[in-house]
């Protein structure tokens, strides 16, 4: 109970204190009018408060993530509560800041034209490919979980849940931001807070206590912590699929200060949903071993669902339901959105017009994330995801990445974001030999690989900061010399 406790406190207390070391860092300007006002275009730019700002932020980066993800990371134990925590302040949140503020500063741009400009053409091409391949994951695995469900509970087959749903993410991501995003989904974001205040209130009344911080890993499976725990729980601790989502918002932001209560706050929010929903994970099953036999007779989903119904009655069990079909699609329709922006920025930058001005145009860029979206919804879920994670984690580190240069570019404290981007590729080079969607290598073999590529990366960091310093050297004896 108490490391639950203390770790909800630590994050606030990152919100106010590192949240606020983080813009200092960046350096934001009122004065400089945003994207929202300078590209208004009534699609995609238009100003929106940031109370609204916040909710619909926290609804794309969330949905069902910091709800699923933290369970199955709960197997793991109370060190769970570590991750999140230390993920979420030092990493996540900044990354999520940096994501968006980098795309308000840069016109609105989406998440590839902002890795093309600091790391190059080459990794610009490589992260469009991986940054769609992600939406088209994410769009086919939260869509598919709530098609089951309502399958499930009605005549419907699967397949016609899956059109359904489908022929939602398609209308609601073609329309302006203001016609749906902006009226309905402040009121999802709303009912996700209240699912994890209400399951957090009644795990003070479950018949075990929240268990306290053990370095121990309870994983029945016996799997590894480290990097497993790092892309079980993404979302709640640091997530890729958050760059892709921010720059809708930023592109509705009035004023730069603004941006730490949006993209840093609704961070540290996801991350404190994720630690009920891991406690909840820990405690009402009594043990992970528990826990793993619920997951296997009932998947995330039921594990939400029983939770639920015991904690809150017949509501908690409506909650539940509407939770895990309402989130899941909501991230579902602003992932095709925004590959949507990503597709129109790239063709528009081949083709040296203004797509954002063919409103035709940009409803034909739905389909081709839309149709593999809806072929893959219809495979295996648990493989589906494990690819999402993966995938997500590399997208992270690449933006951290990013990050690190624009602030080593202009002359900031690159560590902020270098440390935590250091650290994330080390996970993501280490799993994808060890894990099954990966090359399912030896630990200790896994180990050594993703050793060899961590040095290799840092090597190229170094060789940057190097450049940069000589590079400063050079125009200061020049500016000298003049």
């Amino acid at each position: 109970m108490t490391t639950f406790i203390i770790s909800i406190v630590l994050l606030i207390v990152g919100y106010i204190v590192y949240g606020k070391v983080v813009e200092r860092i960046f350096g934001i300007n009122d004065d400089q009018e945003t994207p929202a006002y300078s590209r208004n275009d009534g699609m995609d730019y238009m100003p929106m408060s940031w109370w609204k700002g916040s909710l619909i932020q926290l609804l794309n980066i969330a949905g069902t993530g910091p709800i699923f993800g933290a369970i199955l990371g709960a197997l793991y134990g109370p060190i769970a509560f570590v991750w999140i925590v230390i993920g979420c302040i030092f990493a996540g949140a900044v990354h999520d800041y940096f994501s968006g503020m980098m795309s308000l500063r840069h016109g609105g741009a989406q998440f590839p034209s902002l890795v093309g400009r600091y790391l190059g053409k080459y990794a610009k091409i490589l992260t469009t490919i991986l940054s769609i391949c992600l939406m088209i994951l994410v769009a086919a695995a939260f869509t598919a979980a709530p098609a089951q469900l309502i399958s499930s509970l009605t005549p419907l087959s699967f397949t016609a849940c899956l059109l359904v749903i489908f022929a939602y993410l398609l209308l609601a991501a073609v329309l302006p931001v203001n016609r749906i995003i902006g009226k309905v989904y402040p009121v999802f974001g709303a009912i996700l807070i209240f699912m994890a205040v209400s399951i957090g209130i009644g795990m003070f009344f479950f018949e075990e206590p929240i268990p306290n911080l053990t370095f121990s890993n309870l994983h029945p499976g016996e799997l590894p912590i480290w990097p497993l725990l790092m892309v079980t729980i993404s979302c709640g601790a640091i997530s890729g699929f958050h760059s892709t989502q921010s720059p809708i918002i930023a592109r509705t932001l009035k004023k730069e200060s603004e941006g730490r209560k949006v993209f840093y706050g609704a961070m540290i929010g996801e991350g404190v949903i994720a630690l009920v929903w891991a406690a909840a994970g820990m405690t009402f099953f009594g043990s992970t071993g528990a826990l793993q036999t619920a997951l296997d007779a009932g998947g995330p989903g039921g594990v939400v669902n029983e939770i639920s119904i015991s904690t809150l009655g017949v509501f908690g069990g409506l909650l539940a339901i509407m939770g895990i079909v309402i989130l899941p699609i909501t991230t579902g329709d602003t992932a095709l959105r925004s590959s949507r922006m990503m597709l129109a920025e790239l063709l528009g930058q081949l083709t040296k017009t203004d797509m954002m001005k063919k409103k035709g145009t940009l409803a034909l860029l739905i389909i081709p994330v839309a149709l593999p979206a809806l072929f893959l919804s219809m495979i295996d879920y648990n493989f589906l995801w494990r690819y999402v994670g993966w995938s997500n984690q590399v997208v992270a580190t690449v933006m951290l990445w990013t990050g690190a240069m624009y602030l080593l570019k202009n002359h900031k404290f690159h560590w902020i974001c270098s440390i935590p981007a250091l650290f994330m590729t080390a996970v993501v080079s280490t799993y994808v030999f060890y894990a099954p969607e990966g090359f399912s290598m030896d630990y200790g073999i896994s180990m050594l690989l993703g050793g060899i590529i961590w040095v290799a990366v840092a090597a190229w960091f170094i060789r940057k900061l190097i450049s940069q310093k000589s590079q400063d050297k050079y125009q200061i004896t020049e500016s000298k010399a003049g």
